[in-house]
């Protein structure tokens, strides 16, 4: 039986109905420290870490809350927010940290449950522990779409079989390529891996912005799970949309953006490379711990609801300015204290971990002890000043261009035996193929051809209309760009058909 449906997509997925941006200018350390991987010891590779400086190998809330300092702008957040670092891995083999550029915004989105809108949305609890991402990913499976294709539309995604909690936690990374003087940026989630070196020399000139967000479905009982990710879950959306069963209370949407200072190696023979290792992003992971009270950060959900996100306009908050944000540090703790981490750091990453590709996940590496260096010790290539010395021309090393490494493509399991492929639907004058996409369901195999036209909306005689909510108004972020939580900007006019 062969039927044709055509979806006029209206408007694309529409803001958060509220939010307010946290900054965190300072960093509050660089390190190997994980306390919800890792307890009580060294973690396997650097983080970048904001927030309280009652951080360590082993914090507890009340190290958080008791903290002399915060390294972000509201003194009544005590929350530690941590992420790996960046670093480029230079052609002769050494490693050089990238830097940050303005710290890290944590946003606070108040999306509600679509399927229980009215119900609101509640604090996150004291000691409260999660993580989004996986470290050992190297690859993206969704459906066994190519990763370096766009999105389908989010109405499409129930459609395709793409809401499950695998899939949703790949489309919650993001790599945004920034580049203010196009004027037209690339939406928050836009992309799901990193761009390569010859890629991002040439389109971003402002940058590389890493995105990531946070489950915000929650089962109502457990501040944590053992693997921080169980008592959560995402909505079908990622950042808004419907909880899954079992995930009934609606937390506020976290997400995380940092921009690395990319542009500093332009024109350099190297790469990209997170410090666990990745190259391609798949691996993108953060955490988080709540150091807030959770009677005030209730009061902080239910009040601070400017259109602006702006913390300046909650008068619930006590904000201190930039430059106390940044006097805010770690105590020099004696696991991490001689550890190299910054600057040039040597033809390894920090802890030995070794560059993986994939696409199988990457292998656990043994957590190694740091190399302590005598105080005031000189690295072979530091000049005064934090200036590493250019090595001559006539290098003897072998240079091996990043760019030309080429991006694995997910591998997709045939079902045995192979069920027959369903011919193409006809495609409508005036209207040209963009991409086909399968879902196997048993020995039914359903062929999606999805066909576009310049039309604001796409109707035929044989229609169903899906209407998602408006598409909410773009935001600039205190960056100074464009910024939109609509996950991608799609034109109008999409179409699809089906055939069976």
């Amino acid at each position: 039986m062969k039927s044709s449906i055509s979806l006029a997509i209206l408007s694309s997925l529409g803001g958060a109905h509220a939010f307010w941006r946290m900054e965190c200018r300072g960093r509050v350390g660089l390190a190997r420290l994980d306390p919800l991987v890792d307890p009580g010891t060294l973690s396997q590779h650097v983080h970048a870490i904001h927030g309280s400086s009652g951080f360590s190998e082993s914090s507890t809330y009340e190290d958080l809350v008791n903290a002399d300092c915060t390294s972000c702008a509201v003194l009544e957040d005590k929350s530690v927010y941590w992420a790996p670092s960046l670093y480029f891995h230079h052609a002769d083999g050494r490693f050089e940290e990238v830097g940050q550029e303005g710290g890290m915004l944590a946003y606070y989105l108040l999306f509600e449950d679509r399927k229980d809108e009215g119900k609101g949305i509640k604090a996150f609890p004291n000691d409260f522990r999660m993580i989004a991402g996986d470290s050992s990913r190297r690859n993206y499976s969704v459906a066994g779409l190519d990763h370096r294709l766009p999105d389908p539309p989010m109405a499409l995604w129930g459609l395709l079989g793409q809401t499950t909690q695998e899939a949703l936690r790949q489309r919650a990374i993001g790599f945004n390529c920034l580049h203010y003087g196009k004027g037209d940026n690339e939406a928050t989630l836009w992309r799901h891996y990193m761009p390569d070196k010859s890629y991002i020399d040439q389109n971003c000139q402002n940058g590389v912005r890493f995105e990531i967000a946070f489950p915000s479905c929650w089962n109502g009982r457990d501040i944590s799970s053992p693997d921080h990710k169980s008592h959560v879950a995402y909505p079908d959306q990622v950042m808004d949309g419907r909880c899954p069963e079992g995930f009934d209370v609606k937390l506020p949407t976290l997400l995380y953006e940092t921009i690395w200072k990319t542009y500093d190696f332009a024109g350099l023979p190297g790469e990209f490379v997170i410090s666990n290792g990745d190259p391609l992003g798949f691996g993108y992971h953060a955490d988080f711990i709540s150091g807030w009270d959770v009677n005030f950060l209730q009061q902080a959900v239910n009040q601070c609801r400017d259109d602006s996100g702006s913390i300046y306009a909650c008068p619930l908050f006590t904000i201190q300015d930039e430059s106390e944000q940044k006097k805010c540090k770690l105590p020099d703790l004696p696991s991490i204290a001689s550890e190299k981490v910054s600057g040039v750091i040597g033809n390894s990453l920090p802890g030995g971990v070794t560059i993986q590709r994939g696409p199988e996940p990457a292998r656990k590496p043994a957590v190694e002890a740091p190399q302590f260096v005598p105080a005031g010790a000189p690295s072979p290539n530091d000049l005064p000043g934090g200036v590493f010395q250019e090595i001559e021309a006539a290098t003897s090393v072998q240079v091996v261009e990043a760019a030309e490494v080429p991006e694995p493509t997910p591998e997709v399991p045939s079902p045995t035996p192979e069920p027959p492929e369903p011919s193409d639907p006809p495609v409508p004058e005036g209207y040209e193929l963009v991409r086909t996409d399968y879902v196997t369901d048993g020995r039914t195999v359903s062929k999606i051809v999805v066909i576009e036209t310049v039309e604001t909306i796409m109707m035929t005689t044989e229609t169903v209309t899906v209407t998602v909510s408006p598409t909410g108004n773009a935001r600039r972020d205190v960056h100074g760009h464009q910024h939109h939580h609509n996950h991608r900007r799609h034109r109008h006019g999409h179409g699809m058909r089906h055939a069976s």
